[in-house]
């Protein structure tokens, strides 16, 4: 994800698509994630026992589940996303299209936008608080930035028209 040792990274609209599929796949959800030095640190809140979704997650208990992301395993999962996208290869077994992956793909847009050192991600029910470290002004410091669960709507929404095609059931 880097190109040299050193580099900020490069294009976290791709790396937090890739992400999102991946939580989507396996059910996570009010998830964090925070950059570090070799890739990322996710932590989502699972289902274990149980069915996913609705009613059904009285049968199982909620747990918090951690993995590190490192810059190669990022890197693959970018891979499979794009080979996934554009049909030249199967998807891998945990991969489905959904919220996950259409929301950080928006917000990993408007993130590359601020040209960031680091990042820090935190999600609740659809709404998200970012804080970045950067270059200001008045030198590095970290910033916050909120999106409401309809912000991140209204950014899936005008996405499409951001890469000059209308809107589908699969740009989420």
């Amino acid at each position: 994800m880097r190109i040299y040792e050193g580099s900020p990274r490069q294009d976290f609209e791709e790396a937090l698509r890739s992400m999102g599929a991946y939580v989507d796949g396996r059910g996570m959800r009010e998830i964090m994630i925070a950059e570090t030095s070799e890739g990322f640190f996710l932590q989502a809140i699972v289902v274990s026992g149980g069915v996913p979704g609705g009613w059904s997650e009285r049968l199982g208990s909620l747990q918090k589940e951690s993995r590190i992301l490192l810059d190669d395993d990022v890197s693959r999962l970018v891979d499979e996303g794009v080979a996934r996208r554009a049909g030249g290869s199967p998807a891998p077994e945990w991969s489905s299209s959904g919220r996950y992956e259409a929301s950080l793909r928006v917000i990993g847009h408007w993130i590359d936008e601020q040209k960031p050192r680091d990042i820090f991600l935190l999600e609740q029910e659809g709404a998200w608080v970012l804080r970045l470290f950067m270059n200001t002004s008045t030198g590095p410091r970290h910033i916050l930035a909120e999106f409401t669960k309809a912000d991140v709507d209204e950014m899936i929404a005008v996405a499409p028209s951001r890469r000059g095609r209308p809107a589908s059931s699969t740009d989420s």
